[in-house]
């Protein structure tokens, strides 16, 4: 059995241990749940809205998740009292849906305390897979020079060997994101040396446009490792120093959805696919600039050039959505309509 076929049956046997009899219907046809960070306006928000109220904690986040129809959420854990875990647990089997964590990984030894508690918390709220990231920032953001981002990937090796015993003792996958820092080989490579069948990938759809890559090659590319998704749709356009990046609603941009959702359900029959719907102002890739260039190498020009062909002949039609013009409930507003518009295209045409 090679690696692949051993990740998916671990996924599969680890759900049936962990649940008597069949397998809950969540983890075959699910509808897609959401991302705490949809609700970045949302979650913990200060803006006093009668229509939008905040979300306080993770039960707030469960409920709304029910109220618009979502299958689940992914949502942080940290410093959970044993009376949240217990109101998430709760209301997680009343409600029927699924539940996945956030969660950082140890960066050293005397860490290590601190992520088991918040492994156990998860695990005792009913959660099987954990979602995390190895990265500071964004790649060329927060890495100028080849070195920083050789020793972030040294420490992420070491992090994640810290993690292996914990994640295995209390049988929880972890899922590290390809989030603008990992190119996707480099991301199979980090796969493989760590050789765990309880670390694996979260696959974000969209994020390594970033990096120069193409989306469907990044989904080929790390789906035989995918624990869980971050599902979203992306829009284009040109600006001085490279191009724009945004998160559109679903069926609005340039990927080929209903495609990668295939090839995610091929591989891991259980994948969940949350949406990470981010209602902001479009980000700047300067990809024109030396800067950018500091932690890459031996990336083709051809790379460059793809990735400016694709953003020439799919501009974002209308331009792309801004929001910092927006008043604070105008921006609750525009939040919450991408995310049911979202749900609406999931459910209509992605069947999930």
């Amino acid at each position: 059995m090679d690696r692949r076929d051993f990740i998916q049956k671990a996924t599969v046997g680890a759900l049936a241990l962990s649940f008597p009899g069949n397998l809950p219907a969540f983890t075959k046809e699910a509808p897609m749940g959401i991302v705490v960070h949809s609700y970045g306006s949302r979650w913990n928000s200060k803006v006093a809205s009668n229509k939008y109220p905040g979300f306080a904690n993770a039960v707030d986040l469960l409920e709304h998740c029910y109220k618009i129809g979502a299958g689940g959420m992914q949502v942080v854990v940290k410093d959970w009292s044993a009376d949240l875990i217990k109101k998430v647990r709760d209301r997680r089997e009343k409600l029927g849906l699924y539940v996945e964590g956030s969660i950082g990984v140890p960066g050293k030894p005397e860490d290590v305390a601190r992520f088991e508690q918040e492994v156990k918390s998860a695990k005792e709220a009913g959660m099987q897979v954990l979602r995390t990231v190895c990265s500071s920032g964004r790649r060329y953001d927060a890495y100028h020079s080849a070195e920083a981002f050789t020793e972030l990937q040294n420490k992420a090796v070491a992090s994640l060997k810290l993690a292996e015993p914990i994640l295995r003792k209390y049988k929880m996958k972890l899922a590290v994101e390809n989030h603008k820092d990992w190119r996707a080989p480099e991301l199979v490579d980090l796969m493989k040396q760590l050789n765990s069948e309880w670390i694996g990938v979260t696959l974000d759809f969209g994020n390594s446009i970033a990096l120069l890559e193409e989306p469907m090659e990044v989904i080929q590319t790390l789906v035989p490792y995918v624990f869980t998704t971050h599902v979203k749709d992306m829009g284009l356009d040109e600006y001085a120093d490279g191009f724009l990046l945004s998160e559109v609603p679903l069926g609005k941009g340039i990927l080929d959805l209903p495609k990668m959702f295939a090839l995610c359900r091929q591989q891991n029959p259980n994948v969940t696919f949350n949406l990470e719907m981010i209602t902001r102002d479009p980000l700047e890739i300067p990809c024109l600039k030396d800067e950018y260039w500091a932690t890459f190498s031996g990336v083709p020009a051809t790379d460059l050039a793809r990735t400016l062909r694709l953003v020439r002949q799919h501009k974002y039609a209308s331009g792309l959505p801004r929001v910092s013009q927006l008043d604070p409930e105008g921006r609750l507003a525009a939040e919450e309509n991408n995310i049911l518009a979202c749900l609406n295209y999931s459910k209509n045409t992605l069947k999930s």
